[in-house]
């Protein structure tokens, strides 16, 4: 694991404090750390998968929509906000480490550090239960 911005290691502090799931990735995509409440949707602890590159986690999880038809990790609101440094939104389906399928919305929008460095990008998600 490399040295990490100071940015980086203090919105990974704050989200081991909070109960909303958070994923975040740095600037070349590579999962950084998602949080104990990402755990339980995602299907395995982050203690357990460590980090992984954007091509493994984009396919790991098996984004799909609503038709089951996968959906192009490119087109995910993650790689979005990393891509165009600009927030994005979606919903689609996932099936996590623990096979289990689960609807989720994203939100996700870039980490820029001071002088407008870019520090990667930050993803708060959610099971939608209709």
């Amino acid at each position: 694991m490399s040295q990490k911005e100071i940015e980086v290691i203090l919105t990974r502090q704050l989200a081991s404090y909070l109960a909303l799931p958070i994923f975040i990735v740095d600037p070349q995509g590579t999962l950084v750390f998602y949080n104990e409440p990402a755990e339980a949707i995602l299907g395995l602890r982050f203690d357990e998968t460590g980090e992984m590159a954007a091509a493994e986690w984009g396919t790991v999880f098996t984004p799909i929509d609503g038709a089951g038809s996968p959906l192009p990790p490119d087109t995910l609101p993650l790689t979005i906000a990393l891509r165009e440094r600009r927030s994005a939104h979606g919903d689609f389906y996932i099936r996590g480490l623990d096979l289990v399928l689960r609807h989720i919305e994203v939100t996700a929008f870039p980490l820029i550090g001071q002088a407008h460095r870019d520090l990667g990008a930050v993803a708060l998600f959610w099971e939608v239960h209709a």
